[in-house]
């Protein structure tokens, strides 16, 4: 059976970093019913839109494996269904801005009075406290207030917010596993609680071998060194055709690395060339070595030389671009990219799932449309018949 099977999640989170926790729940099978405002739902829903689509591939990507319920909660009727469901619920998750449930009226106490035993649990860019806690928050803002911008880049050029959405989805996972703790506790205690988490403190998990190997205790700040993570020859190298992904990264570290390194080079009489006996001798020399290492891979394609540096046993891998994910041979092999069926799209390509379970296994599921679960949820969650149903439906209460 699914790992959580019969765990009940109630969502109102937004965007990413909160659906990123509900979603990883939902993938290890907890039933997670994601509660969205009528009209526009999750704004999530908007992001990227073209006007043929209902919703958009990011949320596509964000809220596989949910159901989704429309409660207007700004209305008493709809407030009302809400807190009757509570109690059918262990877990409740916003990340909402600032004030916003405080203003529906549904913070934590309230929802005790429903379920004393309920798991609480709450993502904000700065958390409920301190200076920031007012201010708004998005992931880029939340990589920059831990660190993480100031990091990436070249040295001698301006931090730049790297690719990977970390500052929210990095955040969304360490909720998870949060949520996942408070429920085992409340297995063995039968107490709910309260977790909060705020994103900028959340990043700084993701910093710590920038901080430890370059801020020498916090006493300055970590350089900017660009691909050049490691003593020559660690570096990313261009690969032919020469288009904007057609790079290398190769990061042969140890000594046994730097042999089987040369080996695949076919230059053996490195080894024993005094400008790279050892790393630092390699990095007074690394303009010549890097022009060394270009010059085998100008000759191959990234895939090539991947091949060759990994059979070799040199850690490496070919810069692989969002497209090329979706066709890796490696990936599709371990079956991990998925083909879901989705209103709109037909059927798309979506990348799974990391963790696998011997004794659990979750099939990925497309993302709901607004709504799409709400009647058939309330017949069965509270009884509301079709007539109900219709008239709070011509109230605005549902959709």
């Amino acid at each position: 059976m699914p790992a959580l099977d019969g765990l009940r999640i109630l969502d109102m989170t937004q965007y990413e970093a909160g659906t990123s926790c509900t979603q990883a729940l939902a993938w290890l099978g907890a039933d997670v019913v994601k509660i969205e405002s009528p009209g526009h739902g999750d704004p999530g829903r908007a992001v990227g839109l073209s006007g043929e689509q209902e919703y958009s591939a990011y949320f596509c990507n964000w809220n596989a494996n949910k159901r989704s319920v429309v409660l207007n909660l700004r209305q008493q009727e709809g407030r009302r269904i809400f807190l009757e469901l509570v109690p059918k619920f262990d877990v409740f998750v916003e990340n909402y801005g600032p004030g916003v449930v405080e203003r529906l009226n549904l913070e934590y106490e309230t929802l005790r009075k429903y379920k004393e035993s309920i798991i609480y649990a709450r993502l904000k860019g700065f958390g409920l406290s301190g200076p920031y806690s007012e201010y708004k928050c998005y992931d880029m803002v939340a990589q920059a207030a831990a660190g993480a911008v100031s990091v990436t880049g070249e040295g001698d050029g301006p931090p730049l917010v790297p690719g990977p959405t970390t500052g929210d989805s990095g955040t969304g996972v360490q909720l998870a596993m949060s949520i996942l703790a408070a429920y085992i506790q409340r297995l063995r205690t039968g107490k709910g609680q309260f977790i909060e988490i705020s994103m900028q403190e959340a990043m700084t998990y993701f910093m710590r071998t920038r901080i430890a190997v370059g801020s020498k205790w916090g006493s300055r700040p970590t350089r900017r060194t660009g691909n050049i993570h490691g003593l020559p020859p660690v570096n990313m190298y261009p690969c032919k055709p020469f288009g904007p992904n057609d790079w290398v990264y190769l990061m042969p570290i140890t000594a046994g690395h730097w042999d089987a390194f040369c080996a695949a080079l076919d230059r053996t009489d490195l080894i024993v060339d005094e400008r790279f006996a050892d790393p630092f001798m390699r990095r007074a020399h690394q303009s010549e070595l890097y022009e060394l290492v270009c010059e085998w891979t100008g000759a191959r394609t990234k895939q090539q030389a991947m091949k060759d540096m990994g059979k070799a046993g040199v850690p490496c891998s070919a810069v692989l671009d969002t497209k090329e994910l979706h066709e890796d041979p490696h990936l599709v092999a371990r079956d991990f990219v998925k083909n879901v069926e989705h209103s709109g799209y037909g059927e798309v390509p979506l990348l799974g799932f990391a963790p696998r379970m011997s004794e659990s296994e979750v099939e990925l599921t497309a993302a709901p449309l607004l709504g799409e679960h709400t009647q058939e949820f309330l017949e069965q969650e509270l009884s509301i018949d079709e007539n109900q149903f219709e008239q709070l439906r011509q109230d605005g209460t549902v959709q």
